[in-house]
């Protein structure tokens, strides 16, 4: 194979960040046939499209991003011997970009990113969203992994995999000295008012089964799709919440709130959801392996 031709590459890099080629070309004082003709050049060298259209706007493929990451540290390398020339070396870093659902517990978000939190070779993206917006970026290679609390559906069409992760049991928790006794679920919803997660939540779903079942109407105070929210709520509320555990964990520790009772039969399942790959990204197949439920072993869903 001959040398890769980094006057190419630096074309392909203006031509990534600025996602245009007419951009591109303005940018470099070329033309738009010249530029992509030397883009051309380049992916027949590497053997991929790194570009897709997508209507009036260039996508990078999942190839283009690999070599863009790459072409970012390619043209750091200057900043990086004048660093190492003043005695200030850097390490080589791997970028994982990490897409959570904005209701997600921040707590479980800090748990499944803590063995690379602080590395000095990983560069940490952390962004957050509805499902659509990060699935979508996730499919355009602008995300590694989607973190969230229901599974994509697979079929014949999909290149989406999800990786149950961790399944939190869900509990009543209250403020400390709310209760005169013990409670009992589910007699207590009976009397108690709750504040409850949002209806298209798959606790919810779990437990207004089992309290329809019971044939229990719970006196609802709150309904919150945030895990943030609800937490705040369960400090500030007489009554208690259904929430799992791991959401309120400091907040148990300190004795702020009580865990009165875990709830039978409802939990709250984490999944990792990512694209399959020709060229996954090293880090999150170390991080999910490290992470993945031990109830299901692989959890590929």
């Amino acid at each position: 194979m001959t040398a890769l031709n980094y006057h190419h590459l630096r074309l392909f890099h203006r031509i990534a960040h600025e996602g245009s080629l007419t951009r591109a070309a303005d940018v470099l004082n070329l033309s738009q046939s010249a530029l992509s003709v030397q883009l051309q050049k380049l992916e027949q060298q590497l053997g991929h499209d790194l570009f897709e259209r997508r209507g009036k706007k260039l996508a990078l493929t999942e190839a283009g991003r690999i070599a863009l990451d790459y072409a970012d540290t390619v043209f750091e390398t200057g900043n990086e011997l004048i660093e190492v020339l003043q005695g200030r070396p850097r390490a080589a870093q791997h970028v994982l970009r990490v897409g959570a659902l904005t209701t997600l517990s921040r707590n479980f978000q800090l748990e499944f990113l803590r063995p690379v939190i602080g590395r000095p070779d990983v560069e940490l993206v952390v962004r957050s969203g509805t499902m659509r917006e990060l699935l979508a970026q996730l499919e355009m290679h602008g995300l590694d992994v989607v973190l969230a609390t229901t599974a994509v559906r697979r079929d014949a069409g999909t290149v989406l995999h999800s990786h149950l992760i961790a399944e939190q049991p869900v509990s009543l928790v209250g403020r400390s000295g709310s209760a005169a006794e013990p409670l009992r679920f589910p007699d207590a919803l009976r009397t108690v008012p709750v504040t409850l997660p949002s209806l298209d939540s798959e606790i919810r779903v779990a437990l207004d089964r089992v309290l329809s079942l019971a044939g229990i109407h719970p006196i609802i105070q709150a309904e919150v799709d945030d895990m943030a929210m609800l937490r705040l709520l369960a400090r500030e509320s007489e009554g208690v919440a259904v929430v799992p555990p791991i959401v309120v964990q400091d907040e148990l520790h300190t004795g702020v709130l009580v865990e009165h009772c875990r709830i039978p039969d409802v939990t709250e399942r984490f999944y990792a959801i990512v694209q399959t790959r020709r060229f996954p990204n090293p880090v999150l197949h170390d991080l999910i392996a490290a992470s993945v439920s031990p109830r299901t072993g692989s959890a590929a869903e």
